[in-house]
């Protein structure tokens, strides 16, 4: 199968979230995605997890109150290497004109350029990262 190259810095479109061309960081060095979110809260029956898709700096938020399964919660270790607890949900995501299953982790990214991490497990065995590059996936390449 041939890997796709993608750059250090796609947009990627989250269907399910009704996010379009979010600008999103490869990041080889993170595990799993990561969506910046506010207001995350777990269901007492940890069933579903809701958050708010508020942001004044990404234009492709669109500020709507979100609920959805939870698909489960993971300790992760953030950027600044403290462990987390992080809910994750299962969606439908739209990159280099495909649509793939994808899980992402729910965090508050608002300390950070990029409000979307793409991480190892959804490249792996599908891309190759060209950090030279920027938006191959919108030039088609």
């Amino acid at each position: 199968m041939d890997k796709k190259i993608v750059g250090r810095r796609e947009l990627i479109s989250i269907v399910d979230l009704e996010l379009y061309d979010l600008d999103a960081k490869v990041d080889t060095g993170a595990d799993s995605n990561a969506l910046h979110c506010d207001h995350i809260e777990i269901s007492d029956d940890e069933q579903s997890v809701s958050f708010t898709l508020l942001d004044e700096v990404h234009e492709a938020y669109h500020g709507k109150r979100m609920t959805f399964p939870l698909y489960k919660i993971k300790k992760v270790k953030s950027s600044n290497g403290q462990l987390q607890l992080r809910p994750s949900i299962k969606v439908v995501v739209e990159f280099y004109g495909k649509k793939y299953k994808s899980v992402i982790s729910l965090t508050d990214r608002s300390d950070m350029k990029f409000p979307m991490l793409i991480g190892r497990m959804f490249l792996k065995d599908r891309f190759l990262v060209d950090v030279s590059k920027e938006n191959l996936s919108v030039k088609g390449v």
